[in-house]
């Protein structure tokens, strides 16, 4: 019997069967559909599994799943300790995973206006390892790359601005689709738009993912115990997904209805967490699955270019936030507490709070952000006027205009394709992306151009 023992957050997914035989699992397709990742241990076949995170798993001599086992319980065990002290933990763990993480190497550090990146850009700058930070922004878009070249000037690091290019994705998309699996949509990992260009660098990747879910509250306050299935059934489902599952289960003849089977799932995940504290439990959740699921799925795209380290997903972060008082994790108090350490940091733009930065982001409410509120939307309706609309979402760049919607055409209605979704079903949504609501419904858009790109690649292998 051969064993392997998963991190509580693993930087990669790994897979093994149950049986040798091949069946779609329909049912986790439509919970992935409508959410943009799989649940659980959930892959597109009921006889593959997706290897928990925090668990050991038994596989027999032929490398088959026998069973799995937690070994890290997620908990809530706040410390009787002050915010100070907090603090201070804090910035040392931070600082010496950081440091252990990429020892020697030069570091590569994208860099964005939030606070993630940031905080690892503060640590980064009190170590002696050379630093080459970079950003991305889409043409037509919010100059974000702009905030990031402070960051790294304030820092003393090289930097480079990169635009993401217009339809980069259908050079790309066969090598992203055999990268991750499709087990994610393809317009999200901007940096396979720049890939080529990153591995030119040296180095190892320092990614802050997940720090924000990890160093904020994981509900409101006042969630009550009957909210929090809503609740998280809310933060799942994207635009136009329970619609377009709803879809598919009928297209595919399941049984039953898809929103009670979604909902059980959830709440059945959710039962395995055995904690009190509301905020602490949704956290935890939110880890376990889109973290594990959504997150890692693309950093494979990373790994392509170099190596990558993670010091949010450091085991003794993990456990280090189970042990803190979710007062103190609030409103990243930590974090900003740890930047505004650093003045000249503190003072650059926060693009969540935009134009507001660390040291008065309490004021981006009326009437005190109303002139850059309204400045900033006549710039945008002028911009569109001339024909220059303001781009703030990758499919914008990849999915609209002519040339491409003649390759989304394509590989949505693959005559291959439209054995396995319905040519209905795909005519329907194409429609509604194109006429009725382009926002709403360009996440089952993009999910079936995801479902097709793993029909050509993985359904007959």
């Amino acid at each position: 019997m051969n064993q392997i023992k998963t991190n509580i957050l693993p930087k990669r997914h790994l897979f093994a069967k149950t049986k040798n035989e091949k069946a779609v699992d329909y049912k986790a397709i439509c919970v992935f559909v409508a959410t943009g990742f799989f649940m659980d241990d959930d892959s597109y076949w009921i006889n593959e599994k997706c290897l928990l995170p925090g668990h050991k798993h038994s596989l027999d001599a032929d490398g088959l799943l026998v069973k799995s086992e937690p070994w890290f319980p997620w908990h809530y065990t706040p410390r009787d300790i002050t915010f100070e002290q907090a603090l201070e933990e804090y910035i040392a763990l931070l600082t010496t995973i950081t440091k252990e993480q990429v020892g020697d190497n030069p570091v590569i550090l994208p860099l964005s206006g939030g606070i993630d990146s940031r905080s690892q850009a503060l640590v980064l700058k009190g170590l002696k390892n050379p630093v080459h930070s970079f950003s991305y922004s889409f043409p037509g878009g919010y100059p974000e790359h702009k905030i990031s070249a402070k960051i790294a000037k304030t820092c003393g690091f090289a930097f480079k601005a990169f635009q993401i290019p217009k339809s980069y994705l259908w050079n790309s998309i066969d090598d992203l689709a055999k990268l991750n699996g499709c087990y994610s949509e393809f317009t999200h990992p901007r940096q396979m738009g720049v890939l080529d260009e990153l591995k030119q660098m040296e180095g190892v990747f320092s990614l802050g993912h997940w720090g924000d879910v990890l160093f904020d509250i994981g509900a409101p306050e006042d969630t009550k115990e009957e909210e929090v299935i809503p609740l998280l059934q809310k933060k799942m489902l994207k635009p136009g997904g329970l619609e377009f599952a709803e879809s598919l289960w009928k297209a595919w003849d399941l049984e039953g209805d898809f929103k009670p089977y979604f909902i059980s799932r959830i709440e059945r995940s959710l039962s395995k967490i055995k904690i009190d504290n509301i905020s602490a439990r949704v956290r935890a959740f939110k880890t376990s699955q889109w973290a594990h699921r959504w997150t890692t799925t693309n950093l494979c795209v990373f790994e392509a270019a170099h190596p990558i380290s993670m010091p949010y997903y450091d085991q003794r972060m993990l456990e280090f936030i189970c042990t803190i008082p979710e007062a103190y994790l609030a409103d990243r108090r930590l974090q900003i507490a740890h930047l505004k350490q650093d003045k000249a940091l503190a003072n650059i733009t926060w693009h969540e709070q935009k134009p507001f930065h660390l040291n008065n982001y309490q004021y981006n409410k009326a009437p005190y952000n109303l002139p850059y509120r309204v400045f900033h939307k006549i710039k945008r309706e002028v911009n569109s006027l001339l024909g220059n609309p303001y781009i703030q979402r990758n499919f914008e760049l990849q999915l609209l205009g002519a040339e491409n919607d003649a390759q989304l055409q394509k590989y949505l209605f693959d005559p291959s394709f439209l054995e396995f979704v319905p040519k209905a079903v795909v005519s329907d949504f194409y429609n509604k992306f194109k006429n009725v609501n382009t926002v709403y419904y360009s996440p089952p858009t993009c999910m079936l151009l995801t479902l097709s790109l793993w029909h050509k690649h993985f359904y007959n292998t």
